[in-house]
Order: C-alpha cells, then sequence, then structure tokens
C-alpha cells in the first residue's frame, strides 16, 4: 500500500480452495442437523384418519430422532455432502472469478452489485454437476426412518450404490434442474451479499477494500 492506495490482489485457485472447503466442512457440521429435520418434516407420510402424524413439530421430529437413533440420526446422510463440499465451494469460486472476468472490459472496471450475483450465478451451474448426485444421496438418506431397526441403506456410499444399480448412474441426477436452479439462486445471492461491504467502501482511490497477503 502505497500514497494511501490499498492494492487488490485476486486470490489464488489453492487459497480460495482451501477457505472454501474449510468454511464449507464448518457450515455443514452446524448447519446438517437442522437440514435433516427439515427433510423429514417435509417428506413423513400423512397421518392416517384419527391417528397423530409422525412429528408434532420441528421440536418433536428432534427428540423423536435423537430417541430412536441418538445423535448421530440427525447427521444421517453427512458423509455424500462432506466428501464433495471442498471441490464444490472451489467451483463456486472459480464460477464466480470467471463471471467476473466475463462481465469485465477493462481492467480498472467495477462491477455492480446485479453483476456481483450474476457472476455467483455462474458458481452455482459450475457446481451442479458435483452437487445434484450429493444432494439425491443426502435427500434419500435423511428420509430414511430408523424405526424399529428396518434401515435399508448402511451408509451413504451403500445408498450411492444401490441407486446406480437400481437406476444407472442417472439415477443419481434425478432433480438436477431444480438443483441448478437452486444453486444459482444461492450462490449469486451469496456472492451478491459479499460484495456489499466492498461496494459501500469504494472510492475514487481504493477499487475493492481487500487485502490479500
Amino acid at each position: 500500500m502505497a500514497g494511501g492506495t490499498i492494492e487488490y490482489k485476486e486470490p489464488s485457485f489453492l487459497k480460495s480452495f482451501v477457505a472454501g472447503g474449510v468454511g464449507g466442512v464448518a457450515l455443514l457440521y452446524v448447519g446438517h442437523p437442522l437440514d435433516t429435520i427439515k427433510v423429514r418434516l417435509q417428506t413423513m407420510p400423512q397421518p392416517l384418519p384419527g391417528h397423530p402424524p409422525m412429528f408434532s413439530g420441528a421440536l418433536d421430529c428432534i427428540y423423536t430422532t435423537v430417541k430412536k437413533e441418538g445423535v448421530r440420526g440427525l447427521y444421517r446422510g453427512l458423509l455424500s455432502p462432506l466428501v464433495g463440499v471442498t471441490p464444490v465451494y472451489a467451483l463456486y469460486f472459480l464460477g464466480y472469478s470467471t463471471g467476473k472476468r466475463l462481465q469485465l472490459k477493462n481492467v480498472d472496471d467495477h462491477l455492480s452489485l446485479p453483476q456481483h450475483f450474476m457472476a455467483g450465478m455462474v458458481g452455482g451451474v459450475y457446481s451442479t454437476p458435483v452437487t445434484a448426485p450429493v444432494e439425491r444421496v443426502k435427500c434419500v438418506m435423511q428420509i430414511q426412518q430408523g424405526s424399529k431397526g428396518q434401515v435399508k441403506y448402511s451408509s451413504s456410499w451403500d445408498c450411492a450404490r444401490h441407486l446406480c444399480r437400481c437406476g444407472g448412474v442417472a439415477s443419481l441426477y434425478q432433480g438436477t434442474m431444480a438443483t441448478l436452479l437452486r444453486g444459482m439462486r444461492n450462490i449469486g445471492v451469496m456472492f451478491g451479499l459479499c460484495s456489499l461491504p466492498l461496494l459501500s467502501l469504494k472510492h475514487d482511490a481504493v477499487r475493492y477494500m481487500v487485502l490479500v497477503n
């Protein structure tokens, strides 16, 4: 930094890969139990007339899951996204970087908030070939109820093998379009929001208020 000007250096692919992987793993361990509860509530069968529902609410779902399956039940299906989280987040950043370059006509140009959003959408496109099968296996594992010991799949790998055996590799990509649209929206919003502090702090002498050593 010289003469009051803050220099910006584009993060290397390795730094983005490691940072995204570490952040993704932390996010999974915190958010996966809630995701499991959400999926189970969304997919629980309709109760018969005169019978109560399987779960009366989120807290009851958590209590029942822990009682029947232990705390591990909240992390059912974790292995699948855990394996893919590092390459997925690396693809997010790679796609975002590509999206920015596609919109920059000159090196000194500044991207607007909508342009950051669209650049992030490219990250959602890049990551879909990895996230689609991961989400498919995760959801199948999450809706598998562990009552009375009737467990169809012993692990995420067993689930993936069974799906491929019965329906081929294409069965892992059921719901890809929904995953693609969700990924474009979510990653676009993520990078768009991350750009807000940079855009608000920008002035004539500063391109971005970020220092990368």
